[in-house]
């Protein structure tokens, strides 16, 4: 079988590519290392898939924290728009939510996935297992990849769609930066974006399992405040996680360098002053109690001990008691639940890698490598990641097209 384009990587851009490049007449190949295509989209969006943000090219833009200007030809040829287009027209009803995310009506993530294999399979591509460890090139040009089992195949362009460092479990596990260096490319070290959270402070142990729903989490570098955001969040024994610390963790960018602060307001519903007559009101119904066993309602219960402790308030000390400058640290404490962010987990742990192919050898209006003609590159192996909100995934599937249409 003569072969066009060879894809390595049966992701969301791997897929995509397929697609496209098979629409347009050409023979391809997706090598894909599992037994599975698509394993890393069935996870995102909790099984949902977010499949993109509804919103426009300078939207997307500033919601790309690396390199955004590289994407700005691939964003201006397939954006948004067409993604939904795209998924709409093979079958897939889409709905827009908070933040204009975007996900299947059905919200089930699988059906994305369905999409674009019923694409693929009309587009004539052709779908094989296995693990390519060696690009094959010839005069300088990439013509072909070399698989674990020993089988060679060759091609007109390698499309590298391999994904990053996170998740390896569905394949993503930088083997594509290897593939990639044999070609010369340098690769951007990489590290995790999009990631659960180390904090200086233990409390988060104490509060170990507590989900906080309808919380905002504002986070202040150098005591500038670069993320807010209201929603749900987790405490766990290193820290925190949950999808607000996620989405924040993408603009904590110079740890270690700048100073971090982590700040959660419990009641962001409430001013200061509804707060201080709330806790007025509930203190009036429970003056002889003690005040660890008086803020039931307005508290979890596992965060109780944890915010009088901060407060600086004894835990038997009687409600009648308290005075007014007790009350008003109390209220700081709940409007200010100050962390500190040490780190972060595993880059194994991320939901994407920050980092991979140095941008500056690729060509952003075609995705070819301006090293080694005849390779390409597209989705996360890229030096470029997005906030959560469905960016990442429109970069998988802006990158692919533009890739697909160029080789």
């Amino acid at each position: 079988m003569k072969i066009d384009l060879i894809i390595v990587g049966g992701g969301a851009a791997g897929m995509m590519a397929a697609v496209q490049a098979g629409r347009l007449g050409k023979s391809v190949l997706l090598l894909e290392r599992g037994e599975k295509t698509g394993r890393k989209l069935l996870i995102t969006g909790k099984g949902r898939c977010n499949v993109t943000n509804n919103c426009d090219t300078q939207t997307l833009m500033q919601n790309i924290p690396s390199n955004p200007r590289f994407l700005y030809s691939a964003f201006s040829r397939f954006d948004s728009t067409d993604t939904m287009a795209f998924f709409e027209s093979a079958g897939v009803p889409l709905k827009t939510e908070r933040g204009n995310r975007v996900f299947p009506v059905s919200d089930k993530a699988a059906d994305i996935r369905a999409a674009l294999m019923h694409e693929m399979k009309k587009a004539g591509v052709r779908l094989e297992t296995g693990m390519a460890v060696k690009l094959l090139i010839e005069d300088g040009s990439a013509v072909g990849v070399l698989c674990e089992d020993g089988k060679e195949y060759r091609a007109g362009a390698v499309l590298l769609c391999c994904g990053g460092a996170s998740y390896p479990t569905t394949g993503s596990d930088g083997n594509g930066y290897k593939l990639a260096q044999q070609a010369g490319h340098t690769i951007v070290p990489p590290s995790a974006s999009l990631i659960p959270v180390l904090t200086a402070e233990k409390d988060p142990r104490d509060m170990m399992g507590l989900s906080l729903r309808n919380v905002t989490l504002r986070v202040e570098e150098n005591g500038k405040e670069i993320f807010s955001e209201l929603g749900e969040m987790l405490f766990t024994h290193f820290g925190v996680s949950g999808p607000l610390v996620l989405s924040s963790s993408a603009h904590i960018r110079a740890l270690g360098q700048k100073k971090y602060k982590m700040i959660i307001d419990l009641k962001p519903g409430l001013s200061d002053e509804q707060l201080d007559k709330r806790l007025l009101r509930d203190f009036s119904e429970n003056l002889n109690r003690d005040i660890i066993n008086s803020l039931g309602a307005l508290l979890p219960r596992k965060m109780i001990p944890v915010v009088l402790r901060r407060a600086e308030i004894p835990f038997a000390a009687k409600v009648r008691d308290l005075t007014r400058e007790q009350r008003q640290a109390l209220l700081l404490v709940i409007k200010n639940f100050t962390l500190t962010p040490t780190g972060f987990r595993p880059v194994e742990e991320a939901i994407v890698t920050r980092g991979g192919v140095n941008i500056k050898e690729v060509d952003p209006k075609t995705m070819q490598s301006k090293i080694c003609p005849g390779l390409y590159f597209a989705g996360e192996i890229l030096d470029v990641d997005g906030y959560t909100g469905g960016f990442n995934l429109q970069i998988a599937f802006s990158t692919a097209y533009v890739a697909a249409e160029s080789c």
